[in-house]
């Protein structure tokens, strides 16, 4: 008999989630009706969000996915060893949409999007992000289903992007990157915007807006997350249903929570290190996991290490809360105390200025 979450000790990658092919329909016909209804309820009509306008949507869309992890916990067959890996995969991809959203911010400040317009454009890029993440989680689940030692791939991925995430962050300007400069290259642009519309005529010719650059822009993105956080949910959870579940919550709400913590976006200095720590602990974990189950004949002759211990979902969605806490303490304590130092050397500076006057 299967344990209770919090206090299982089995492993929660080799548990199975018995989902009928009517849940998924179910499930994906009530994700989709969601954006339906984003579009046609605040997005069609150009304008920018009040504050309250996105702290009650955003507080609706986090709560709904908190009551659809008690749900899981609740559910005869399913129960709370699902719900545990629900709530880390979910935290996981929440955390990593935070940063998805301060690559769009970059995007749209490098486009200089109206800020009527953002709004449409964000929706646009989180439909895009699910479609990815969809198509990625389909491949990873039948990679997982019939390859063992893709854990080790995804592992030793995740260890990569972990570093490149904590080293590289925040580098380049993904608005005049390489890939828009192609882009650019090969479509006639105008240098205005036409409203909300992606092209325009002019003379004769069809011309693409800077509209049409900026959800290419933010394509492209998606996809470069599509390729950190699916292995990193797959990492938690072998469960295809819950790391859809969990992406679809992540990215429901995060048009309302780009204008909410719009500001505050700039002031988390430490999340992309608090991420790499996480991608990286996951990283490790999914090696563990690896080892635990290995069939690769090169390494210890194709059995299983059964003495690599395996890490329990609880200290998983633990830790990785523990993570995101710390980062965004530290990032708010951090970016604080820089402000107070600047306040006292622009008044020192002042009273320089004004002695120097004086005399």
């Amino acid at each position: 008999m299967k344990e209770t979450w919090p206090f299982a000790s089995v492993d929660p990658l080799e548990t199975f989630l018995d989902i009928t092919p009517l849940v998924w329909l179910i499930t994906i016909a009530v994700t989709i009706a969601f954006f339906v209804y984003e579009f046609f309820a605040h997005v069609r009509t150009p304008h920018e969000p009040t504050i309250a306008e996105s702290a009650r949507w955003s507080a609706f869309y986090i709560g709904l996915a908190l009551i659809f992890g008690v749900v899981i916990g609740l559910v005869p067959g399913w129960g709370w060893v699902f719900a545990g890996e629900y709530f880390a995969g979910y935290l996981t991809e929440k955390a990593l949409s935070i940063d998805n959203l301060f690559v769009f911010l970059i995007i749209m400040t490098g486009f200089a999007v109206p800020k009527k317009y953002q709004q449409k454009v964000l929706m646009i890029g989180i439909v895009i992000a699910l479609i990815m993440r969809g198509a990625f989680i389909a491949i990873g689940a039948a990679l997982i289903d019939n390859f063992s030692w893709i854990f080790y791939i995804f592992g030793a991925l995740l260890l990569f992007l972990a570093y490149r995430q904590a080293f590289a962050h925040g580098d380049s300007d993904p608005a005049n990157g390489k890939f828009m400069r192609f882009v650019r290259r090969h479509l006639p642009v105008s240098d205005e915007y036409n409203g909300d519309k992606l092209t325009v005529k002019k003379n004769g010719k069809r011309f693409v807006t800077p509209m049409l650059l900026v959800i290419i822009a933010i394509g492209f993105i998606d996809l470069v997350f599509a390729v950190d956080s699916i292995p990193a949910i797959y990492g938690l959870t072998n469960e295809a249903y819950i790391v859809f579940t969990a992406n679809a919550f992540a990215l429901m709400g995060l048009r309302q929570l780009f204008f909410l913590i719009g500001g505050l976006l700039e002031r988390l200095v430490y999340l992309a290190q608090g991420l790499a720590v996480i991608l990286a602990f996951i990283g490790v974990k999914l090696v563990f996991h690896a080892l635990h189950v290995n069939e690769l004949p090169f390494i210890n002759g194709g059995e299983p290490l059964l003495w690599v211990p395996e890490i329990p979902i609880w200290f998983s969605l633990l830790f990785i809360a523990a993570t995101v806490a710390v980062a965004t303490v530290a990032s708010l304590a951090k970016t604080r105390g820089d402000k107070q130092k600047n306040d006292r050397d622009q008044v020192q500076g002042e009273e320089i200025t004004t002695a120097a006057d004086a005399d």
